[in-house]
């Protein structure tokens, strides 16, 4: 069975807004070596309305590298309430929202590599809820923003298992964390 990884940025103080602003500093041989190996390790993306709208204005100009060739070569399942136009960032398949339990369900049993998230929210709070998602990747990195959008919300309380801790020599992290399920 597929596997559902959450990879999410976060300050020392658990925000995750903005990273451009404060992440890319952390962005070096280590963490892009890291960051390739998840990411070429999936063959798709699951990503909510908003996310998805933002990075298909931006990821399609990107090419010319194995990463975001990679990235943009394959499917990005969009997760939508409401009309989502998917024609400048292919392949996208549109999820339902009041279909995302079993749309995922379904895919997860498809034959394939890892599916990835990026960010996290009401998206991953629901799969998390349902069963379905395998891993929290949280980067943190060495910054105090203060305030902010909390990387997790109340809707997120559960209890996790640690599986990885990897310490870059930059003095980010990234924190690996199965959810505890009564199946763990």
């Amino acid at each position: 069975m597929r596997k559902v990884i959450n990879s999410t940025y976060s300050t020392l103080d658990g925000f995750v807004d903005n990273p451009h602003e404060w992440s890319l500093q952390y962005s070096n041989e280590e963490t892009q070596a890291y960051a390739f190996a998840m990411t070429t390790a999936a063959d798709a993306l699951l990503l909510g309305r908003v996310t998805y709208e933002g990075m298909a204005q931006a990821w399609p100009q990107m090419g010319g590298n194995p990463y975001s060739d990679h990235v943009n070569g394959i499917t990005k399942y969009v997760v939508a309430s409401q009309p989502v136009d998917t024609s400048a960032w292919n392949p996208t398949v549109v999820i339902p929202g009041d279909e995302l339990v079993s749309r995922v369900a379904a895919v997860k049993e498809q034959e394939g590599a890892d599916i990835l998230i990026w960010g996290t929210g009401r998206l991953t709070d629901a799969l998390a809820a349902a069963g379905l998602l395998d891993e929290y990747r949280i980067w943190v990195c060495p910054v105090i923003k203060g305030k902010g959008e909390p990387l997790f919300r109340e809707d997120s309380a559960m209890t996790l298992d640690l599986l990885d801790t990897t310490t870059f020599t930059n003095g980010a992290i990234v924190l690996t964390y199965r959810p505890v399920t009564a199946a763990s």
